[in-house]
């Protein structure tokens, strides 16, 4: 996957996170986990493309490490809001599974970072 499909599939992932946290409920467990849910799952995408913007190896892969905390925390609140029955689990399989993807992706891309950095 080059690196523009990355950054289109983040932000088609963030949008889709924006979509989640719009049905959420309208109380406390809806604005707590909404908000939390929305600050991991659109910094995925914001961090990777900072990461594309890197003065060096070592800072691109420092920042797609960051993307990738941010998307394995995302997924946290995904499992938190299928286990708790918040939104029902069926709902949130697809997103679930993006997530997962997004987080091996993320972590191949930096291994080939680190590797092309020790072969400099």
């Amino acid at each position: 996957m080059d690196s523009n499909e990355l950054r289109e599939r983040t932000k088609q992932f963030a949008l889709r996170v924006i979509k989640l946290v719009a049905a959420l409920p309208d109380n406390n467990i809806g604005w707590v986990l909404g908000k939390q849910i929305l600050k991991s799952g659109t910094s995925i995408g914001a961090n990777y493309r900072e990461a594309l913007r890197a003065s060096s190896r070592k800072h691109f892969i420092s920042i797609t490490e960051i993307a990738v905390r941010e998307a394995d925390e995302t997924m946290y609140w995904l499992e938190l809001l299928a286990d708790s029955k918040v939104i029902p689990s069926d709902r949130l399989n697809d997103l679930i599974n993006e997530c997962d993807q997004l987080v091996a992706i993320l972590t191949a891309t930096i291994k080939t970072a680190k590797r092309n950095e020790e072969t400099r």
